[in-house]
């Protein structure tokens, strides 16, 4: 998938008994299931029975992955959270309608043709369903960017398995403290980049471990994403909140400030305290073949480059540069990334009038005897010079192939072996894309200590490497 973009939600705040109730009036409808920890079962799913699933975060992606999970028999959407009501996103990538109302209806009518009389729970607060809603197996987490690490801690937490969209969290503290919670609870997880699934990744891991292309010692990758906002500072003017969206929920860990159409439903992947711009986008997307080919982690130095650095809006095009040191048998390896519209240069190796794979999207991983370029998402693996593909003998595939992106999550929900893009493997591309941007917007070269969670030489990163939190929505 592509994009990310929903309107939603915070977390570990206390709720009045009166606040509760009549938030949760709207669930009364709901089915009456038994958890199955309450009669005394396993936290995973007996592989019979059904997966009990609640969408956080019902805007344009959460309806996409709700539509996902229509196409799994034994994948059920009992609960329907987010702080807005219903949207219009006609002008938008996703088109339609969404929010939870809309979405709540999908789910019925989907659900209905096997079970009449279905209904599906409706809340604003999605720590008021994890309270209520003791019967669901998972959450499905689908908001904007900075309440990703909220909803997935609080979920966690409360014993259920877990699918957030990328990138993982919005901050790289955020993702040490997710990958951290996943570990000590045990719940399956996944992270919403699927191409992570896909057939090219494996094939690309495969060709670069078989030495299709000698020694990597350097890969660009791109992407046309970038310019969501035309201004710099925040919007004006403010108009009143509208009726449908509860805006002190959707700005759930971020300080207050005054609501704007230019936040929510669609843009706020431009504002730096909610999204993270093109990088933070699409990084975990286009980037994903080189971290698992070349296991990449903990860059020694990281900068970035780009012609407007505002300190809300994020900046419309940018290149990051990350250097790497030697990795088990691996040499050391420079990762650049491009957004905005820029591009790496053409390989010498691309002859005639062919063109790089991808178009607006992609990856080109340079070898010492050859080049391979896929497509963005992790698409399928293309060498370089085309006499070297046309030769090449593919080897024997060797990685477990995926059943699909979500299937393998519902799949490790009942026990079965963990999805290929699983917390801790999420948490280390996300890391890497928002370091990028903890390099953008301190306009310094970043000297990394992984260790420490700490830029050596650039004290002022810590606000970036680990963002203030509103009073009641702190990550204990």
């Amino acid at each position: 998938m592509t994009k990310t973009l929903m309107n939603t939600i915070p977390v570990t705040q206390k709720i009045s008994r009166r606040r509760f109730l009549g938030t949760t009036a709207t669930a009364a409808t709901a089915l009456t299931l038994v958890p199955r920890h309450v009669l005394g079962g396993p936290r995973f799913v007996p592989p019979s029975e059904q997966v009990n699933i609640a969408i956080v975060g019902a805007g344009g992606q959460g309806r996409t992955n709700a539509r996902a999970l229509f196409n799994e028999p034994d994948a059920r959407i009992i609960a329907v959270c987010d702080p807005c009501e219903e949207a219009d996103y006609s002008r938008f990538y996703f088109k339609g309608v969404a929010g939870r109302k809309p979405v709540k209806a999908e789910v019925e009518k989907e659900h209905s043709a096997k079970t009449p009389g279905f209904r599906c729970a409706e809340y604003e607060d999605f720590r008021v369903l994890l309270e209520r809603e003791k019967a669901v197996d998972a959450i499905l987490c689908a908001t904007p960017d900075h309440a990703h690490a909220v909803v997935s801690i609080a979920a966690m937490r409360a014993g259920k398995h877990v699918y957030c969209e990328k990138p993982l969290t919005h901050n790289v503290w955020e993702a040490r403290q997710v990958a951290k919670v996943a570990q000590e609870t045990g719940v399956a997880t996944q992270m919403g980049n699927q191409g992570h699934s896909g057939e090219g990744i494996r094939a690309t891991c495969e060709w670069i471990w078989n030495g299709a292309i000698g020694t990597v010692r350097a890969v660009h990758a791109w992407s046309d994403a970038g310019r969501w906002i035309n201004h710099t500072g925040r919007p004006r003017p403010t108009p009143p909140v509208p009726a449908e969206l509860n805006w002190d929920l959707w700005l759930g860990p971020r300080a207050r400030r005054p609501y704007s159409p230019e936040y929510a439903p669609y843009n706020w992947r431009g504002w730096w305290a909610f999204g993270g711009g093109a990088i933070a986008d699409m990084g975990c997307h286009n980037l994903d073949p080189a971290v698992w080919a070349l296991d990449l982690r903990d860059p020694i130095s990281i900068e970035a480059t780009t012609p407007e650095v505002d300190s809300e809006v994020t900046s419309p095009c940018a290149i990051f540069h990350y250097r790497f040191g030697p990795r088990g048998d691996q040499p050391p390896v420079e990762v650049t990334w491009y957004d905005g519209g820029l591009r790496p240069w053409t390989p010498a190796e691309l002859a005639g009038d062919d063109r790089l794979e991808g178009g607006g999207n992609g990856i080109i991983f340079l070898g010492e005897k050859g080049v391979i370029t896929c497509a963005g998402w992790s698409g399928h693996p293309r060498l370089l010079p085309d006499a070297l593909m046309n030769s090449y003998q593919r080897p024997a595939k060797t990685l477990p192939r995926s059943k699909g992106h979500h299937r393998d999550w519902l799949d490790a929900c009942k026990g079965g072996p963990p999805a290929s893009s699983k917390f801790d493997y999420g948490a280390r591309i996300t890391e890497l894309v928002l370091l990028g941007n903890v390099a953008l917007r301190t306009g310094r070269k970043i000297e990394w200590d992984s260790a420490n969670l700490k830029a050596r030489n650039a004290p002022e990163a810590d606000r970036l490497i680990k963002e203030e939190y509103r009073q009641g929505w702190e990550i204990l």
